[in-house]
């Protein structure tokens, strides 16, 4: 890729510089010609896109790649020897259309040979090296031209520094080709096995579905073409708005460095600074962003101002592209991977197109003003205004692309931002489960167990099949750690130690019972989770809650509730009704009381995933409020299956609002009651996943 993306590039000075060399001195001529190249270079991808994606995932995968860039070698050798514009421009959209090709079989690929977890990493080096060898084409270019001569008596040839270039981007295909053809692990195409039995038409219908289907590739498709209507009007009037700021070629290579520079610096460390953040919500803000710094850029007039300004336009920038391209491989089949990556890349070929030949026209159209005011007077050109309409249209986009893709729906970006900066905040980028998680929380003697097994018996009723679990003691290793941690023959435990034993019992937990359990739909209830923790052993203990939040976070690898029911008694009450007294029940009352406020506090901050019922009440009505909040996501979960029959809902969801109505006042007393006991220590702000918000 290092070595392909710098012949590309290379390739691309190269075959510019030389539309300028046969235009003869022309102005208007080389203008034109240099469009053309651009043109001819996006072209194919209108007709040709979605059918290479197609072949992409039809055929062994390796073997196409390396036909690809031998054909690419010889049409680049062919350039300099035919000499003429003719030739010139259809060897470059054979290229472009060989490329077509080339493209969605190497971005299908990569998926299959990285472990997901390092998709993202591969990605980053995989844009690294497309992009960060820009930069050092220029360079390679320069020292072509200003050392043609020695190089042609090194080599006893006679060529221009244009054509040296372009067989060393040749030379860099073939090494591509040699370099592929021994990397036996790239699999074939997934669709290929059925080749024979699917036709070309029914694959590119099926390639579109896979887009259209998706609200989550709607997104990226919609932030995509975005960022690239953005990146064509600056493309398009780039030589233009630099000279209308007072600088020359040299200002000019200045700023194609620096948006390079930018991008290279976002791909590189954009995603490891903002580790904290979901990759859904990642990928429409920062797009927004990198809008938002086009505006300026259109606003500035001033170069070295505008310098920066598009370092920091081309790192959010990067910091999207690799999000968007890793959401896509996490998110699409296998099996259509090649069509959608063909169908994103022909859709933004086609925009850019679009715009390179539309910005020139508005921008001509606005023509140039000046506005006068008092003593200043401001002069704006077409350029500039037709940079700030895309910077505007971008922001609108990258907006529409977050409300489109954000997971969390009740928490808002700030508080995101604010979370991350403390390191509260968990990343979610692998794809929601198919199951239900409910966790009951709440102190001791509050008939959590009880109420665990009247839902159980409840959701089996409504035909859910339905697994229930404890911590500590889920598993068998549980059952074990549950005997040190709760036994009176273990003595004292270091609180930190007690904080990971317990992390210990709910990383095996997860693995072992409720993960397998909701891959295969079920709904999960578990009687104690993460909460608890942060309850117990952060305010029951008096460690940090951030701390104790972050142990579990990673113990679980991010997996969230999908609702906590916590069972409010006060403490005293509780453990009255205990007729006997494990190690941690035995604490003293001041203990269980921390614990009680902080598991209210948590409600608080996360009305939509937590439900605060009284325990102070019948079983009966604690089970009645318990179903009616239940009822909402198990209707939710049997709609999608289309399992629309059950008669037993509809008197559960009538009295809903009543119940809830009484539930929403007894959260209310607790937030009285938190106000007036809650010490002065905040809990750590909560991660959210699988499309809920969840406090740690």
């Amino acid at each position: 890729m290092v070595f392909s993306s710098l012949g590309d590039w290379l390739g691309l000075l190269a075959t510019t510089a030389m539309a300028q060399q046969l235009s003869g001195g022309d102005y208007a001529k080389a203008n034109y010609a240099i469009a053309g190249v651009f043109i001819s270079r996006l072209l194919p991808a209108v007709f040709l896109g979605p059918l290479a994606g197609v072949i992409a995932d039809r055929l062994d995968r390796r073997k196409l790649m390396v036909v690809c860039d031998i054909l690419r070698t010889a049409l680049y050798i062919s350039i300099p020897l035919f000499h003429n514009y003719f030739w010139l421009y259809t060897a470059t959209i054979l290229v472009e259309c060989v490329t077509l090709f080339w493209s969605p079989a190497k971005e299908a690929s990569v998926p299959n040979l990285v472990p997901r977890t390092k998709l993202e990493s591969a990605n980053q080096v995989s844009l690294l090296a497309a992009y960060g060898t820009a930069p050092i084409a220029a360079l390679l270019f320069t020292f072509l031209s200003l050392f043609t001569s020695a190089i042609n008596a090194a080599f006893n040839i006679n060529s221009t520094g244009v054509d040296i270039a372009l067989y060393v981007n040749a030379a860099s295909f073939a090494f591509a080709a040699f370099t592929i053809f021994n990397l036996k692990e790239i699999p074939k195409g997934a669709a290929a096995k059925h080749a024979a039995d699917t036709g070309i038409l029914k694959s590119l219908i099926e390639g579109w579905k896979s887009v259209s289907g998706s609200k989550i590739i709607r997104g990226l498709v919609l932030g995509m073409v975005g960022a690239f209507v953005a990146a064509g009007a600056v493309i398009g009037l780039a030589r233009t708005f630099v000279g209308d700021l007072g600088g020359g070629e040299a200002a000019y290579g200045v700023l194609f460095g620096a948006v390079f520079s930018g991008l290279a610096l976002g791909i590189a460390f954009g995603p490891k600074v903002f580790a904290q953040f979901s990759r859904r919500r990642l990928f429409g803000a920062s797009l927004t962003i990198a809008g938002l710094f086009l505006v300026g850029l259109a606003a500035i007039p001033n170069l070295v101002l505008a310098v920066f300004t598009v370092i920091a336009l081309g790192a959010f920038s990067g910091i999207c592209w690799v999000t968007g391209f890793t959401m896509l491989g996490m998110e699409v089949a296998d099996d259509v991977r090649g069509r959608t990556f063909a169908f994103v890349q022909s859709l933004i070929r086609v925009v850019l197109v679009a715009v390179l030949a539309l910005a020139p026209l508005i921008a001509a159209a606005v023509g140039q003003h000046t506005f006068k005011f008092q003593n200043t007077q401001v002069s704006y050109n077409g350029a500039s205004v037709t940079i700030l309409i895309a910077g505007v249209f971008a922001a609108f986009i990258g907006a529409l692309s977050y409300h489109q893709m954000k997971d969390r729906p009740n928490v808002s970006l700030w508080s995101d931002i604010a979370n991350a900066i403390k390191g509260e905040l968990g990343s979610i980028t692998g794809a929601p489960t198919k199951g239900i998680f409910i966790v009951f929380e709440g102190g001791e003697g509050i008939g959590k167990s009880t109420q665990s097994k009247l839902l159980k018996a409840w959701l089996e009723q409504e035909g859910e099949s339905v697994v229930l679990s404890r911590e500590p003691g889920g598993s068998d290793l549980g059952i074990e750690i549950r005997k040190i941690l709760l036994s009176h023959s273990t003595g004292e435990i270091s609180p930190r130690a007690e904080a990971l034993l317990y992390a210990a019992d709910r990383a095996h937990h997860v693995f072992s019972v409720i993960r397998p359990a909701l891959a295969a739909g079920e709904v999960v209830i578990s009687d104690r989770y993460f909460d608890s923790s942060i309850a117990y052993q952060g305010a029951g203990r008096v460690l940090e809650p951030g701390e104790v939040a972050r142990i579990s976070r990673w113990a679980t690898e991010s997996l969230f509730p999908t609702l906590t029911i916590i069972i409010d008694l006060p403490a005293e009450i509780g453990l009255a009704r205990l007729k006997s007294k494990d190690r941690l029940e035995s604490q003293p009352l001041d203990f269980h009381e921390r614990v009680r406020q902080e598991f209210l506090q948590l409600s608080l901050l996360d009305p939509e995933r937590y439900f605060v019922v009284n325990g102070n009440q019948s079983i009966e009505d604690t089970h009645k409020a318990i179903i009616a909040r239940v009822s909402e996501i198990a209707a939710l979960k049997r709609n999608a299956r289309e399992d629309k029959g059950n008669l037993l809902l509809r008197p559960i969801r009538a009295a809903s609002k009543a119940v809830r109505t009484t539930a929403a006042k007894t959260t209310a007393g607790a937030s009285k009651a938190v106000k007036r006991a809650t010490p002065k220590k905040k809990s750590p702000a909560a991660p959210k996943a699988n499309g809920k918000s969840a406090k740690k």
